[in-house]
């Protein structure tokens, strides 16, 4: 590949989001009639260029693996545009929805709950083939298979066994193969290590960095751990109730986070380097509030720290304030 070629592949949005929004009914009444709304994700924009790792990070219930599961149309979005390779996943239907969902694949979050226990391990990895490719079967499948366990560091005899006879760890890397299986170009990782031990962690982030390059794969990577994202993306984006705070460079967001929320998350991570060392640590006060009754003007005012009275009245859009560095918030407006 030319230099040429090689920066147009870097630079290349493989996934834009738009205004991306999903908003849960709430019934309520006699009649059951929609009575008001949840809103789980409400207007998230961020893009994903070829071959990167996207973090997207944010406290539980702030609406990232709602946006997970709407990008991949597990879940249909309010409103909203998911463009993949320049098309928008959400206005397709039928078979081209089926077609584009072999570029597009996840690991869940459980691998105790993702998996089937009916099933032997050989067919849960194999069955997504068998749905897109009818032309492979027999030994040709099996050997494919096969290959796909050993990619992620599974033992040959793992093909004829049962999901519960293994380890978390070992249950997410059968999760992993399962996601190769159709050769897809970009992985959504819902907390992939979010239920393991965290002498495991290490070895499956390891393990799907390397997949990475050797697949030629891009991820959005969900996660709640700060250091877990850090070690695993390109860019982050920080979320809260719903909405996208802060975009940047991971050199940028640890070095200079702009956003008050983003500012608190990074003050709360622990730094090794800097033991002994006194650190300003930014304690947010009051509680998260409910993404059915989010507050006017901008969704963090009710607890930030450098609110302004404009803050509950205007809701700040994402802006450039850096080169590469997004921020929602009125301080740099």
């Amino acid at each position: 590949m030319s230099i040429t070629e090689l920066n147009k592949s870097q630079t290349e949005k493989l996934l834009e989001v738009n205004d991306l929004k999903m908003h849960f009914p709430v019934k309520g009444g006699f009649f059951k009639r929609t009575i008001g709304a949840v809103k789980a994700v409400d207007g998230v924009s961020f893009d994903i260029k070829k071959g990167e790792t996207l973090g997207l990070v944010g406290e539980s219930g702030c609406g990232k693996s709602t946006t997970g599961r709407s990008i991949l149309r597990l879940l249909d979005p309010t409103d909203g545009e998911v463009l993949f390779n320049g098309e928008d996943i959400t206005k397709l239907t039928g078979k081209r929805l089926r077609d584009i969902r072999q570029d597009i694949q996840m690991v869940f979050q459980d691998p105790y709950a993702s998996l089937n226990p009916m099933q032997m391990v050989g067919d849960i990895v194999s069955e997504p083939i068998k749905n897109y490719h009818k032309n492979r079967k027999g030994e040709e499948l099996k050997a494919e298979v096969m290959d796909l366990l050993n990619r992620v560091g599974l033992p040959e005899d793992a093909y004829y066994k049962y999901a519960h006879e293994f380890s978390g760890g070992q249950r997410q890397r059968i999760g992993i193969a399962r996601a190769l299986a159709l050769k897809p170009k970009l992985i959504i990782a819902d907390e992939p290590v979010s239920a393991l031990d965290v002498s495991v962690q290490s070895q499956v982030l390891n393990l799907l960095n390397e997949l990475q390059d050797e697949f030629d794969l891009t991820y959005l990577f969900i996660a709640h751990d700060l250091s877990v994202v850090k070690h695993m993306s390109d860019r982050i984006g920080v979320m809260y109730l719903g909405n996208i705070m802060e975009v940047a460079e991971k050199s940028s967001i640890y070095a200079e986070p702009l956003h008050p929320y983003t500012q608190a998350l990074i003050s709360a991570v622990p730094d090794a380097s800097k033991i002994g060392q006194k650190r300003e640590r930014i304690v947010l006060e009051g509680d998260v509030p409910s993404p059915e009754n989010p507050p006017s003007g901008c969704p963090f005012h009710t607890r930030c720290p450098k609110a302004m009275d404009e803050c509950s009245k205007i809701k700040p859009q994402l802006k450039e304030v850096k080169p590469g560095q997004h921020v929602a918030c009125l301080l740099y407006e």
